[in-house]
């Protein structure tokens, strides 16, 4: 972009020290720098100067918002893979290139995925609170703090995209056998590779599972995929982990059978409701029945600069008049 203006580029939250300083070299770039989440207000302003806008999961893009969007901006380039967020339909209608972050995430969701999978059977964050706050621990005892292994046990992994693909290996490598339902059959070799067993009926597969990990996308199809009707086909023994997004599991739902001992448990890394987590989960937390995390399964250093740098592709190659490599194109109907 040698010669040319530089583009104005809106950065929604405090991103990584080095993709701001690259940012800034290459574009004008207006960074937030206290890291305090942007009102509506000041998104109708973002998008009513910019020329690129760069949001993340927690800004809402909506058709209202998109439709007072100024005649410049002609990016949103997503700092983030999932794009639930911006309504692509309705900046697609107004002219606006839509691009997202892939593929540089799903090691590390994978990596918190088998840590929640391991945290709730073993009873991980029980045994770390008795210690955290100095409690009456008196030593080794053949019955204390028990909780299940996981090894031997079936893994029904709902999506089996990257992520889910990147879990399932790691699963494999912990002793669990591997199930999965997906829209499509994944390729022979990487059943082979698994010796993964795909079912068609996601009710079935969900009847026989030790535990069930959500990898899928959030959609309208998806939402509350996990339905109070489809967790109460699991078995007694069985726990749910979610890495994905909040409202594909009818959270209510989960809570009352885990109360009720008609789920052994649950990892959840996302909720509902966020930012909000549901009071009756925290309850279950402090019993021990679930494990909650604040939406870490992504953080850490080297995937946040990962994605950073997906973002300045996406804009360098936008203004140098290419086709971003990540753009997401809307849904079909």
């Amino acid at each position: 972009m040698a010669g040319k203006k530089k583009p104005l580029v809106v950065i929604t939250r405090k991103l990584p020290d080095q993709v701001e300083t690259r940012m800034r070299e290459l574009f004008d770039a207006r960074l937030n720098v206290d890291d305090t989440p942007m009102t509506q207000p000041e998104l109708v302003a973002a998008v009513r100067e910019a020329d690129v806008l760069v949001p993340t999961i927690t800004d809402r893009i909506d058709a209202a918002l998109v439709a007072q969007a100024g005649e410049k901006l002609k990016l949103i380039a997503n700092y983030g893979n999932g794009v639930d967020n911006i309504d692509v339909t309705a900046a697609g209608q107004k002219g606006i290139t839509v691009t997202n972050t892939p593929n540089v995430l799903n090691e590390d969701t994978a990596d918190m995925t088998m840590a929640l999978m391991l945290a709730a059977p073993r009873r991980l964050t029980e045994g770390a609170a008795v210690l955290q706050a100095g409690g009456k621990w008196q030593g080794w005892s053949p019955t204390w703090m028990l909780g299940h292994r996981i090894w031997g046990k079936r893994l029904g992994i709902v999506g089996m995209g990257r992520i889910g693909t990147a879990v399932a290996r790691r699963a494999k490598a912990f002793g669990l056998s591997i199930h999965y339902h997906n829209r499509n059959r994944v390729a022979p070799a990487i059943e082979d590779e698994l010796e993964a067993t795909y079912w068609e009926s996601l009710d079935q597969m969900l009847s026989r599972m030790d535990i069930i990990s959500v990898h899928c996308p959030s959609t309208p199809a998806t939402f509350h995929l996990l339905s109070a009707r489809r967790l109460e086909l699991m078995q007694p023994r069985s726990y749910v982990v979610n890495t994905a997004r909040g409202d594909i599991v009818d959270e209510d739902a989960l809570v009352r059978l885990i109360r009720d001992g008609k789920l052994a448990g649950a990892g959840l890394d996302v909720f509902e409701h966020e930012p909000a987590v549901n009071p009756k989960l925290v309850k279950l937390a402090a019993q021990g029945k679930v494990v909650l995390l604040p939406h870490m399964g992504s953080a850490t250093i080297e995937g946040r600069i990962d994605m950073g740098e997906k973002v300045i592709i996406n804009i360098r190659t936008y203004f140098d008049g290419h086709r971003p490599p990540d753009r997401v194109l809307p849904a079909r109907a």
